[in-house]
């Protein structure tokens, strides 16, 4: 086990975006949150990040394990440049050389480095900067929701074989996505939700996606 939600729920307001929910996550798994529309998928992956506290349950993780967390709507700061934002989140994440960070997560992603504020950003570089800040501090378990929104085809390979490399080095991945192609292409498991309550956890090849 590297990461687990024990019987963790979420209501906001009167309103239940998850149900009691256990979930295992184990070490070299790339796990497929699948589901319509607040299905519940974004508010577990954000109790899994330790972006949002569960109402109900806990969530453990496995001693030392970094997470990188990616969500659906980026989180970054819009004056300051692409640069000054991972620099900044780097130093956060306590690494040791901010700017050489900063340097090769700018180069990874292809992000722009000429002085604008990251609000000036097209959609897909905004969605580039998401996931390079998620990538800071060499993190062994990633969340990421929907993270191939926006990418063109050569950052979507470019992500995949991040996560490859995340799920041979002995980490795990999880991400949510309404992508069948890339549940079948990547996903080692997939956890289906439907109004904030788990329905389906098991092979690929047994889900129903639709």
């Amino acid at each position: 086990m590297i990461l687990r939600a024990r019987g963790v729920s979420r209501r906001f307001g009167r309103d239940l975006a998850l149900a009691t929910t256990d979930l295992v996550v184990g070490a070299g798994e790339v796990v497929a949150l699948v589901g319509p529309n607040g299905a519940g998928k974004s508010t577990l992956l954000a109790l899994l990040a330790g972006a949002l506290e569960p109402n109900a349950g806990a969530v453990e993780r496995a001693d030392g394990v970094r997470i990188g967390w990616a969500p659906q709507r980026p989180a970054f700061y819009g004056r300051l440049t692409p640069r000054e934002n991972l620099e900044l989140f780097a130093r956060l994440d306590g690494e040791a050389d901010p700017a050489a960070a900063a340097s090769r997560l700018l180069g990874a992603f292809d992000l722009p480095d000429t002085g604008r504020a990251a609000a000036a950003l097209s959609v897909g570089n905004r969605q580039r900067l998401n996931l390079a800040i998620a990538l800071l501090g060499s993190p062994r378990v990633l969340l990421l929701d929907e993270p191939t929104a926006s990418l063109d085809p050569a950052q979507r390979q470019r992500l995949w074989a991040r996560v490859a490399a995340v799920r041979e080095g002995g980490g795990a991945v999880v991400f949510a996505t309404q992508n069948v192609e890339e549940v079948a292409d990547h996903a080692d498991r997939v956890v289906k939700l439907e109004d904030g309550r788990l329905v389906f956890d098991g092979e690929p090849a047994d889900a129903v996606l639709a």
